[in-house]
């Protein structure tokens, strides 16, 4: 009613006869009325559109979660088992570039960081199997 009454007021033009007022007042009322459903259904799509089937939240607390578990796995592997995931998979450097740092031929580099990616997939196996089921049940 307001939106009308605001189109009706700053119309230039407005109509003499009452009856034309009456049925200009009206048309103004019913576009204004249908324009608000309009903007309403457009903003319901945009919405649905928008926002995320899970919330954020949920999706920080799965990388906050996985972050924890493989720091707290890493602490648990042997020191030699650590320093060549974290040379290989965290740092970036080439089997060449880490068989280099630690003097050690290419071939141990590899042999190394399969046992220790194995030592880690066993101690964080079973939590991930968790953090797995966990996520079902919230979606």
């Amino acid at each position: 009613m307001q939106a009308a009454a605001l189109n009706a007021l700053a119309a230039r033009q407005v109509p003499d006869e009452a009856a034309a007022l009456r049925a200009w007042l009206f048309r103004i009322l019913r576009n204004a009325w249908i324009d608000q459903h309009r903007r309403a259904a457009v903003s319901r799509v945009l919405e649905s559109e928008a926002a995320p089937q899970e919330p954020e939240v949920w999706h920080f607390d799965d990388r906050l979660i996985d972050g924890l578990s493989l720091r707290e796995a890493m602490a648990q592997l042997d020191p030699l088992h650590r320093e060549i995931v974290a040379l290989i998979d965290i740092a970036g450097f080439r089997y060449r570039e880490v068989a280099a740092i630690l003097e050690v031929p290419p071939g141990t580099v590899m042999s190394r960081l399969s046992r220790a990616r194995l030592a880690l997939l066993e101690v964080i196996g079973g939590k991930v199997a968790l953090l797995a089921a966990a996520r079902r049940r919230r979606s």
